[in-house]
């Protein structure tokens, strides 16, 4: 399974709201992918991030880089290619990465 699938699998597994992927090749140089998820709260967001994190690490991926864990608001776990961002509802609304970011392909994830 490739880091994209899974992470969105793990994103899942934590009860992550609004999961999506948007593919940004060809669009932006800094990464691949964006995995995004929602938390209904700060203990949630970080609960889906570190679930994300320790589990990747343990098949072998660990990430590259990690904001915001503390916090819980918007965690980001940077995988190089692969960029996940597990926001709050109210994070998420405000940044509104999918418009910012309106014309790369997308697949959702009920």
């Amino acid at each position: 399974m490739s880091l994209l699938d899974r992470a969105v699998q793990l994103a899942l597994d934590r009860k992550g709201r609004d999961v999506l992927w948007l593919d940004l090749r060809g669009i932006s140089s800094a990464t691949d992918f964006f995995v995004i998820a929602t938390g209904t709260s700060d203990v949630q967001v970080r609960s889906i991030a570190e679930h994300m994190i320790r589990e990747l690490r343990t098949e072998g991926m660990p990430p590259s880089h990690v904001e915001g864990l503390e916090g819980g608001r918007w965690v980001l776990v940077d995988y190089i290619d692969v960029i996940v961002h597990v926001f709050h509802p109210e994070a998420r609304a405000f940044y509104q990465l999918e418009a910012l970011w309106g014309d790369a392909p997308r697949r959702e994830f009920l």
